[in-house]
């Protein structure tokens, strides 16, 4: 089962960028998608982007073009950078692995404030 680690988050003005990292050891060998999710305070957790076991990837419309997902099979690792980050993009980033041969846990995440 995987168990991921967040990393990476910060705080920002406006504008700014971020790149979070999520590492999850098996997650390759497992044929994992790669999942980021965000939840801001009081709110639901909302899911962000994945990333396939081919490297097919795909984006919520409120991150498109903005956020880029990617993977180094070679560190157990999946980054997500955050470009022009507005204030709505703040919230806690969590990573997870799904997929017919993938258990995962959630992380416990990696906070993003984005200041205006």
């Amino acid at each position: 089962q995987l168990q991921p680690v967040e990393s990476g988050g910060g705080s920002v003005q406006a504008g700014g960028s971020l790149r979070l990292s999520c590492t999850a050891p098996g997650f390759a060998s497992k044929a994992c998608v790669m999942q980021w999710y965000r939840q801001a305070a009081g709110q639901q957790r909302e899911w962000v982007s994945y990333i396939t076991n081919d490297g097919s990837t795909s984006y919520s419309a409120s991150v498109k073009g903005r956020f880029t997902i990617s993977k180094d099979t070679t560190t157990d690792t999946v980054i997500l950078r955050l470009n022009s980050l507005k204030p709505e993009d703040t919230g806690k980033y969590f990573c997870k692995g799904t997929g017919w041969t993938c258990t995962s846990n959630w992380g416990r995440g990696t906070q993003v404030t984005v200041s205006s």
